[in-house]
């Protein structure tokens, strides 16, 4: 009896589990691997002789270059979204006037913005200055009295 070969259909299951994993944790990494693996269960189909060692380094080599390549290509062409700043919260403020609550002063103060207070930097104003967030500098909104 010899050494255990999977058969394209293994590889065709496998390539469906890296899907199913894919739809429950997210990043477009799994698909990259469960495509890969249904490539290689398609090379098994066509080459049923294909050593196990073959199909692995195959498996291997084509899921590191699928995920290199998408990787590559996201970063050039993003996809485009509603929300493009949805997890840098500061950057939402940009364009929006503000009532100042307490004055800045030296340059600096904190202001409520919905249900948190904000660091802000900007020229001297009394409280009750309305003015507009025009930068961000990490968790500081920068701003400048509303004309």
């Amino acid at each position: 009896m010899g050494e255990w070969q999977p058969n394209y259909w293994h590889w065709w299951v496998l390539g469906v589990l890296l899907l199913v994993v894919e739809m429950f944790i997210p990043g477009a990494f799994f698909l990259w691997m469960g495509i890969s693996a249904g490539v290689v269960g398609l090379a098994v189909l066509l080459m049923p002789a294909l050593g196990l060692q073959a199909q692995i380094a195959a498996f291997a080599v084509l899921s590191i270059v699928t995920v290199l390549l998408a990787r590559t290509y996201l970063r050039r062409n993003p996809l485009p979204t509603d929300l493009p700043q949805l997890n840098r919260r500061a950057a939402q403020y940009v364009g929006r006037a503000l009532t100042l609550s307490e004055p800045i002063v030296n340059g600096f103060g904190t202001v409520r913005v919905d249900d948190s207070m904000w660091r802000i930097q900007g020229p001297d104003c009394p409280s009750g200055t309305v003015v507009e967030v025009v930068s961000t500098d990490g968790a500081m909104l920068n701003v400048r009295p509303r004309v």
